[in-house]
């Protein structure tokens, strides 16, 4: 299947799925997160210190890519996906799913990025040489996004890539196995890939050529309508976590945290150690979500229907993100 096919295919089940979306009882809240993605919130994850200030049942299911994240939500079987990314929340939405951002959960460019076999000696300087190559790939993932990003910089002809859709754990696996040259993931995936291979950029130089690489709580936004307390609540107790977190709680929180993420504690450092989570009061200024976050939206779905990616880009990303409930967490 060509790369267009299968985000055609994607953006189809998405919006055929939409009609069956239902959200859960109010007194059950099901919400997608990632393995192997420490983030300071699992710790209320763990010690339930969601449900005790929300009131209602929990259930944390987790995922390995953010397309699946928007399907579960397109059929209602997630109300709440933590820390997806942008570039499949802008497939979907690009799709007709109405989805929205309500918050930005941890940027981090030096945690997810592309490597290259070391045995193949390519680096920026010569990555021309990778025309050709076989690569693996979480399509319509921000690895997927960066990738292409990076190809178009470097001149790169992905039409001449054999390029596979695959998971960042299956993708570490088949290149440490030596199955292919070159392969895209974040966390600790990403770790292992760097084992056998090296980054063509560094997270800095990726931000000066204009790829940002943060995830977003997104929600389903006929749910987030009908349960508009409910969701500030949880993005109360977000914001708390993150402020313990880096208020002197790190220590403390750092094996429980792990343990969530199902990671050991010097990997959970590792990876800690390249994130960066926004308070309430910079999510809600210019740069985030009071227009930067809409604007970055909006180009990286052009830059998507440049590519050939998705057929077609919605006018504005304006309705895609709304601010409110996080607003209304801060007076919390």
């Amino acid at each position: 299947m060509t790369l267009k096919r299968h985000m055609m295919s994607l953006g189809l089940a998405v919006a055929v799925s939409m009609g069956a979306t239902a959200a859960k009882a109010a007194d059950e809240l099901t919400v997608a997160y990632f393995l192997e993605w420490p983030t300071p919130n699992q710790f209320a994850q763990a010690k339930e210190i969601y449900e005790k200030e929300l009131g209602v049942k929990i259930n944390w299911r987790s995922f390995d890519a953010g397309t699946a994240m928007s399907a579960a939500m397109a059929s209602g079987d997630v109300q709440i996906s933590f820390s997806q990314g942008i570039p499949p929340f802008v497939v979907a939405t690009s799709a007709r799913q109405d989805l929205q951002v309500v918050d930005v959960a941890v940027a981090y460019s030096e945690n997810d990025n592309c490597v290259v076999r070391a045995s193949l000696e390519i680096d920026k300087m010569n990555a021309k040489e990778l025309n050709g190559k076989q690569v693996a790939v979480p399509l319509g993932t921000a690895a997927h996004y960066g990738f292409l990003k990076q190809m178009d910089h470097f001149g790169v002809d992905t039409s001449t890539m054999k390029i596979v859709d695959m998971a960042p754990p299956d993708g570490a696996a088949a290149f440490a196995n030596g199955s292919l040259d070159m392969v895209c993931g974040w966390g600790g995936a990403l770790r292992r890939m760097k084992e056998h291979g090296n980054v063509l950029l560094t997270g800095a130089e990726k931000e000066a050529l204009g790829i940002q690489v943060f995830d977003a709580t997104t929600v389903s936004t006929g749910w987030a309508k009908e349960n508009a307390d409910l969701l500030s609540k949880f993005l109360k107790v977000t914001a708390d976590m993150n402020a313990q977190y880096a208020g002197g709680g790190m220590n403390d929180m750092m094996p429980v945290i792990a343990k969530a993420a199902g990671m050991d504690i010097d990997a959970t450092k590792a990876t800690l150690a390249g994130f960066v989570f926004p308070t309430i009061e910079e999510q809600l200024s210019d740069k985030w979500l009071g227009g930067g976050t809409q604007k970055f939206l909006k180009e990286v779905a052009d830059f998507f229907v440049k590519q050939g990616t998705i057929d077609k880009a919605r006018p504005s990303y304006e309705g895609a993100v709304d601010a409110s409930y996080l607003k209304a967490a801060s007076k919390m």
